[in-house]
């Protein structure tokens, strides 16, 4: 594999074994603390245009399979790793790493101090890197670097441009998903609560989801700055009284800003597999995945109609919200990936309750039944 290195705009460079596409470029680096779950990062939305340094030391070594992709695209810039693993042992391989990355165009470079620069993120915040051939003048490259502006819009980028389907048998209820990103682990999750899923762009009107007749609305997570989304925010505001909202991630920013509370971007995120969440009544703390780099201001929360459900335990950041009366609410991390396999997580048990008050008798998706 030919040398390359990786610039950090503050100027440190680190050096290691390219992979992947062989191209330079230009994106913001952020970190991951997951053992296991390469594939799902590679193809989750919310990864759009960044670098991702995985702290755990090995990657590559199961491969990648077909039917594991949470997406139909890749999404990220490229992958940071200590050590690269090419030779992938598992029966359900279909391809490698690096050869998806290459048919991808995402880079990447293997033999870095991944601990040494994950501390380097941790304590002086989220910032812009570049990976490029070794050889390059490294004063130049961080002057460019430092010029970069990444591209906006990016929920736009990764939303759908139409509806589609996903039906479940003997469906119980419909839900219409707003697309600010969606993964298909939470399409499957929602399916398996008995729900018909109608997907919409994440610029849908109040009466292109009224259309489809839905008994609630899902919001996922997805990338970028929620206040980027104005169309999505309108939404839940005009959706507030009408159907049960249930939003992750990115959803919940979007929540919160429909209810007038303010967002803003942290210093280095929260990404990873292993990130404490402690519910505010119950007092119970759950180890969550996550990954968004937004969060809500929780002072701007004071009578906006709100209720702190759960918070952040390492920094005590926002990570629920509720408004009890409406129906609506929403979770920082992404719960799909915290639950045993065969078990809907509670936080869509709680989702069903609410679409069961709102509907009263019979739901849309039983009227709608032939």
């Amino acid at each position: 594999m030919p040398n390359k290195i990786l610039i950090l705009e503050n100027g440190t460079v680190f050096k290691g074994e390219g992979f992947g596409s062989g191209e330079s470029k230009i994106a913001e680096v952020v970190f991951n603390t997951s053992m296991v779950g390469y594939q799902e990062i590679f193809s989750d939305p919310a990864y759009l245009d960044q670098f991702v340094v995985m702290t755990y030391p090995l990657i590559g070594n199961y491969g990648l399979t077909d039917e594991d992709f949470d997406s139909k695209g890749v999404f990220l810039a490229g992958f940071i790793v200590s050590e690269y693993n090419d030779l992938p042992s598992n029966f359900r391989t279909t391809m490698t790493l690096n050869e998806s990355m290459c048919e991808n165009n995402v880079v990447g470079i293997s033999g870095v101090d991944t601990r040494k620069l994950t501390r380097i993120i941790r304590d002086e915040g989220t910032m812009k890197a570049m990976i490029c051939d070794e050889g390059a003048d490294i004063a130049e490259c961080v002057k460019e670097i430092k010029a970069y502006k990444k591209e906006g819009n990016e929920v736009k980028r990764v939303s759908r441009n139409n509806v589609r389907h996903c039906p479940t048998r003997n469906p119980k209820y419909s839900v219409v998903v707003i697309d600010c990103g969606i993964r298909n682990v939470s399409l499957r999750k929602m399916n398996d609560c008995g729900i018909n899923l109608a997907i919409l762009p994440y610029n849908s009107t109040f009466e292109e989801v009224m259309n489809q007749k839905p008994d609630g609305v899902f919001i996922p997570n997805g990338p970028g700055d929620p206040s980027d989304v104005p169309e999505t925010v309108e939404l839940v505001k005009k959706l507030k009284g009408k159907l049960p909202v249930f939003a992750i991630g990115l959803g919940l920013q979007i929540v919160a800003r429909a209810y007038g509370a303010k967002t803003f971007k942290m210093k280095k995120g929260h990404s990873g597999s292993n990130l404490p969440v402690k519910d505010v009544k119950t007092k119970e703390i759950e180890i969550t995945s996550q990954h968004h780099l937004y969060t809500v201001d929780a002072s701007s929360l004071k009578n906006s109609g709100l209720e702190v459900t759960k918070i952040n335990v390492i920094d005590g950041d926002v990570e629920g919200v509720e408004d009890l009366k409406n129906g609506i609410f929403a979770v920082a991390y992404q719960p799909e990936n915290c639950a045993e396999p065969g078990y809907n997580h509670a936080v869509y048990q709680k989702f069903l309750e609410n679409i069961k008050k709102f509907a009263g008798g019979k739901s849309n998706a039983e009227k709608n039944r032939y």
